[in-house]
């Protein structure tokens, strides 16, 4: 038996360790993610199976006990035989925190004592795992990275469990759903609740600026009269208008030149935020092309993705010649103008700087020194995404290594019988680093102050004529898409009142980590909390329910501030300022401080109960593109404002419809949408989906087709829990039904599906123009206006049919 073994996270990464060491360090076993889950708390406490609104803080820390699924037993087991006769262990799992505990969780349960050595590496290329194991350093250097993670894992075990059973036992009364309630992911939810209540609750508000074309000896130009306090009566911006009129006055001419250094190089979070503007990404999707690009077979590009700082190490500068030389190799950047020698800009305002990467577990996300020269050959292997993504981060590194952007800011004010006019313009001197980004242009340097002024001299005469009225109007904060929910949960400073507490927390990293936010999102759209909207991501009715009740129950619940403090006190413990117990302690306070409350107001009579709020109904599900174009139509044609929640929730939407929609003499609407009636193939599959799950339909969606669609899409994903699965979420007495019915009856179903689906559709030429999709077209169609009722698809009148026609369907 070998005296020594190589322990990594996963597969593929042991397939790369022995590619790059082979057996030199022992055999490479892989673990597959956490090989150990926590004991659940009733086989801690037996008395605790009961779900009741108590702390689950048990006497020390939950144990661990060996995880289920996947490969996970047999890769333990070959661990725990290697661990007998294993006199070194070399552990080589990721090099942040989860990789720290994913690896030494392993070697604590089995008590393992001999000798343990910590491999960290940023990239998985040959030459950098062969250099981490060179620099391998005893893994006693690295206890306060592993206490960190053992104190946010129990930590969120004791309030995530706490705080859901006790939600759901006082807030839950007489409903079967149990009320999740996360240290992140209740925030999460309610910073786009909160986002959404706003854009609710708003109300525009019309203002006025006056424009006016400026005649100097050298050409003319635009001066605009918007002063900070908005002008809202328009009886003011006609006396400016007057003023201007034929006007004549000298002007006040400053010219300055400035200059401004690159962007900062990309971490996780400014990745996804980036990624999800410009192609539409989610966050999920940008990590997951990211990972590829690190650990792909055959790319290894870039260095380790999961980054939560946007430094480099000073160490790193000497690879700098060699990556901008692996770069410029090829087509993609030859043009790019990085100086000789680079640019090297040290401290917190530049891009190497020891001190930002405290209590960080690795760097910035940058190409990766060591397979930059094969470059030109990966290049064709990767998919137009990962090129996508690859181009943001050369194209940001390069950036950071050139001069600053340097132009010259010209502001001319004119004073117009007591009205400030003003103009500015910016004429760049050197590009400097915006040279890597030529298509680019920031918002600053949009609309007036992107004009190119003429020369302009200060005390020169200007001649003001053609003043206009330009009438504005206030608009919202924009709806959040899954890289702004990232940002500002990476901010969460922003939601503190107490200016003191919002500097300090500043400097901290928000809630959650770069790994799990996505997944936390993720999760809150799977439980039909937040759903996507385009690009954006917005609050069911249910979530907003959910976020109503559980803030009216406790602020603190769903306070991103509290959560945020939390995270701090969690992140000292790796740098020490904190020990880990007491971490523990500070999370359990809070959850022990909301259980009171919560406990008191049931005492009081209490918040509302949940009930349908977050039950089964079809308030919980999104209306079907159909509904939402009627309802935009009618409300269009009509002058109506639609209700608030029409785009999120089925049942104001069709409640929308059936109060607005016109009707006919004999009492039915004549909508061109006239609802479909439930067939009976699709009642029977609700029924059967109803019955497994141990719901109810609701009356709503047995209201018509498209209504029953929503509600089936919305539950056939979610399975129920197997006998015999872990019933830490399961409150007493909610126990599913188990599905008595035989398979005899989904035969059926399909055969009367597939009977329904035979019959021809017979189109009605009154409804608008026949259409012949092919299958699989639905979403392209119903965006160029098609739309499908009970004689199949056709197009309403008004509708633009040369799309159409283009593709053959008509």
């Amino acid at each position: 038996m070998p005296d020594q073994i190589v322990i990594t996270e996963k597969t593929s990464q042991a397939k790369d360790v022995r590619a790059a060491v082979g057996s030199r360090y022992g055999d490479v076993l892989p673990a597959e993610g956490h090989l150990f889950d926590l004991l659940e708390p009733e086989d801690v406490v037996p008395v605790w199976k009961c779900w009741s609104p108590i702390l689950l803080r048990p006497e020390g820390l939950y144990d661990t006990r060996p995880a289920t699924g996947g490969n996970k037993a047999a890769k333990l087991k070959a661990i725990r035989e290697a661990l007998r006769s294993a006199k070194r262990v070399w552990l080589a799992t990721d090099c942040d925190r989860e990789g720290q505990l994913i690896g030494q969780e392993i070697l604590e349960h089995y008590k393992y004592r001999g000798e343990v050595m910590r491999v960290l590496f940023t990239a998985q290329d040959p030459q950098t795992i062969r250099d981490a194991f060179g620099r391998a350093k005893p893994n006693a250097e690295y206890a306060r990275l592993y206490a960190a993670a053992v104190a946010r894992r129990q930590a969120d075990q004791i309030y995530n469990l706490s705080l859901t059973r006790t939600a759901t036992v006082i807030l839950g009364r007489g409903t079967r759903r149990v009320i999740g309630v996360g240290r992140v992911k209740t925030p999460t939810l309610a910073i786009v609740c909160k986002r959404e209540l706003e854009i609710r609750d708003f109300v525009p508000l019309t203002y006025f600026e006056v424009v006016v074309t400026a005649k100097v000896a050298e050409g003319q130009f635009q001066m605009r009269h918007a002063p900070q306090d908005r002008i809202v009566r328009h009886e003011i911006a006609e006396d400016a208008v007057k003023a201007a009129e034929g006007f004549e006055g000298t002007l006040a001419v400053r010219v300055e030149d400035k200059r401004q250094g690159p962007p900062k190089l990309h971490d996780l979070p400014s990745l996804q935020k980036l990624c999800g503007s410009r192609f539409g990404w989610s966050a999920s999707k940008t990590l997951e092309v990211a990972q590829e690009l690190y650990d792909g077979q055959g790319k290894k590009i870039i260095t380790y993705p999961r980054a939560e700082v946007r430094y480099l190490p000073q160490s790193l500068i000497s690879d700098v010649p060699r990556i901008v030389a692996g770069l410029q190799a090829g087509q993609s950047f030859s043009a790019i103008p990085v100086p000789v020698p680079p640019v090297i800009r040290r401290g917190a305002s530049g891009t190497f700087y020891d001190k930002g990467l405290e209590g960080a577990s690795h760097h910035a996300v940058i190409p990766n020194v060591n397979t930059i020269d094969q470059l030109r050959d990966v290049w064709p292997r990767l998919s137009a995404d990962e090129k996508k993504l690859f181009d943001i981060i050369a194209r940001a590194y390069l950036a950071a290594l050139m001069p600053d952007f340097r132009y010259r800011q010209t502001t001319a004010t004119l004073d117009v019988r007591g009205f400030e006019f003003r103009a500015a313009g910016r004429q760049p001197i050197d590009l400097g680093w915006r040279a890597a980004f030529p298509e680019w242009q920031p918002a600053d340097e949009k609309g007036d102050d992107a004009q190119l002024l003429p020369p302009l001299r200060n005390g020169e005469t200007a001649m003001l004529q053609d003043p206009k009225i330009e009438a504005k109007e206030t608009r919202p904060p924009p709806r959040y898409n899954e890289g702004t929910l990232i940002e500002a949960m990476q901010n969460a400073w922003r939601f503190v009142d107490d200016e003191v507490l919002r500097d300090r927390l500043k400097e901290a990293k928000g809630i959650g980590t770069p790994a799990t936010r996505a997944e936390i999102i993720g999760g809150l759209k799977k439980q039909g909390f937040l759903i996507a909207q385009g690009k954006h991501i917005v609050p069911t009715e249910a979530g907003l329910s959910l976020f109503g009740i559980l803030k009216q129950a406790d602020p603190a619940l769903v306070d991103p501030g509290v959560t945020a403090q939390l995270e701090c006190l969690l992140d000292d413990v790796v740098v020490g300022k904190q020990e880990m117990v007491g971490a523990i302690d500070a999370v359990c306070d809070v959850a022990e401080r909301i259980i009171g409350k919560l406990k008191e107001g049931a005492a009081a009579g209490g918040p509302p109960l949940l009930g349908a709020s977050v039950g089964n109904g079809a308030a919980a599900y999104p209306p079907t593109p159909a509904m939402k174009r009627f309802a935009d139509s009618l409300a269009r044609q009509s002058g109506i404002k639609p209700p608030p929640g029409y785009k999120t929730s089925i049942s104001i939407c069709g409640a929308f419809l059936k109060q607005h929609a016109p009707k006919k003499t004999d009492g039915e609407a004549t909508g061109k949408l006239e609802p479909k009636s439930v067939s009976p193939a699709q009642l029977l599959y609700a029924k059967k989906i109803a019955l497994g799950k141990g719901v109810v339909i609701p009356d709503e969606a047995k209201g018509n087709s498209a209504a029953m669609a929503a509600w089936i899409d919305s539950n056939k994903g979610t399975r129920r829990r197997k006998s015999g699965r872990k019933t830490a979420f399961r409150p007493p007495g909610s126990i599913a039904p188990q599905s008595t019915a035989p398979r005899k009856i989904a035969r059926k179903r399909k055969a009367a599906a597939a009977a329904d689906a035979s019959m021809p559709a017979q189109p009605n030429p009154a409804a608008g123009t026949p259409l012949r999709i092919p299958y699989g077209n639905k979403e392209i169609a119903m965006k160029l206006g098609a739309r499908y009722g009970s004689g199949g698809w056709y197009a309403p009148p008004g509708v633009d049919l040369a799309a159409f026609g283009e593709r053959g369907w008509l």
